[in-house]
């Protein structure tokens, strides 16, 4: 006989996250999900989900050039400051297509 699982917080959380991304499309008010899924539960198994599906989007709307620069530019910043952990990208720097005048 199966037991009827209760949804925990997390899963409920990431059903919503899930919900925004798949049904109402609103990848924004996703990203924001799926990242309060992670902060809240960062030990469970939705934020690897959360984590993955964050992929996918980055992956689906960020074009591969972009997402390479910003790669390289991270990498070059954790070099700098010799490999630190506690580098936080600071969200009002310019990025690398700011400087490269391209879009954000």
């Amino acid at each position: 006989m199966k037991k009827a699982a209760k949804k925990t917080e997390a899963g409920q959380q990431y059903a919503m996250a899930h919900a925004s991304h798949y049904t109402t499309k609103d990848l924004s008010q996703a990203l924001g999900l799926y990242r309060a899924v992670m902060d809240a539960h960062p030990e469970s198994q939705e934020a690897e989900y959360s984590r993955s599906q964050i992929q996918n989007i980055v992956s689906s709307v960020v074009p591969k050039q972009e997402l390479f620069d910003a790669q390289v530019e991270l990498a070059l910043v954790h070099v700098a400051h010799g490999n630190s952990a506690s580098i936080v990208p600071n969200p009002d720097a310019p990025s690398v297509t700011d400087s490269l005048g391209g879009a954000t």
